[in-house]
């Protein structure tokens, strides 16, 4: 079988925005705190601009963290989706390759989930024309760490399955050897980020737990009939692991801030 273009899996998302809205995790506090300290700015007050929003789900986080924010969202089925959710919050259609935005107008520039979809050879200048002089860019992925036996066990499975890689970033474990997050984030070394990581963990029914994984894309491109058979097999190994019917998800989120000059002619 032909693997699926990255394009293929960057527009899957749209067809299940409800969905992902519902199942996928949210963020904890403590990665906007870091967010704050690597960048050296509160973002309360901050004019922030959220590239591939998604559904709205870091959109309305930072919003609620007291940022003037706009999102940026190039899917229909997403877009309608953060419309339906967030109808107060101001959405352009765009993406970080291109973005609508006006040159020094954001503080920060922020992708919850998303750089990767981008083309650092675009996305990369891009954010270096619309953040301010001391502006922040800003990029996290929650990663399912491979520290935690029954993660390991269900990325195997799945590599098993589907192959490798699913489109998204790496999980946390696989960075060791194949160069560090900034480096996959600005191949061409524009950008100097600082890097933290944040641990969290949430409960939820083994329903949420599939529905969520039923929302990424290496699902979604492989087709109904390929998942709802690796979904059946996998709620028994679930009960078998938690046998109340409540899956602890882990995930480590990585965190790489690049703060612009503060002027034109800065270092």
């Amino acid at each position: 079988m032909t693997a699926p273009s990255h394009a293929a899996r960057a527009h899957s998302f749209n067809s299940v925005a409800a969905q992902y809205a519902a199942n996928r995790p949210s963020y904890p506090p403590a990665l906007f705190d870091a967010v704050e300290e690597l960048a050296g700015r509160s973002l309360t007050g901050a004019r922030v601009v959220d590239v591939g929003a998604g559904t709205g789900i870091a959109t309305a986080l930072l919003r609620e963290r007291g940022a003037d924010v706009l999102a940026v969202e190039p899917g229909d089925g997403m877009a309608a989706q953060f419309r339906h959710c967030h109808a107060g919050i101001p959405l352009v259609r765009g993406n970080g390759d291109a973005l609508p935005l006006a040159t020094a107008s954001a503080d920060f520039l922020t992708y919850a989930q998303a750089w990767h979809w981008t083309d650092p050879a675009r996305s990369v200048p891009e954010a270096l024309r619309v953040l301010r002089p001391g502006g922040a860019l800003a990029l996290w992925w929650n990663i399912t760490p491979l520290d935690i036996p029954w993660h390991v066990e269900q990325a195997v499975r799945i590599e098993r399955r589907f192959g490798l890689h699913t489109g998204g970033p790496a999980p946390a474990a696989d960075l060791q050897g194949r160069g560090d997050r900034a480096a996959q984030a600005d191949p061409t070394g524009r950008l100097t980020f600082t890097s933290r990581r944040v641990r969290w963990s949430r409960r939820v029914p083994v329903d949420t737990h599939l529905a969520n994984l039923g929302s990424h894309s290496v699902f979604l491109v492989h087709g109904i009939e390929a998942s709802t058979a690796f979904f059946a097999e996998e709620r028994r190994h679930l009960l078998d692991a938690f046998p109340d019917g409540t899956v602890e998800e882990t995930y480590d989120v990585d965190l790489i801030v690049a703060v612009t000059p503060e002027s034109p002619h800065g270092a």
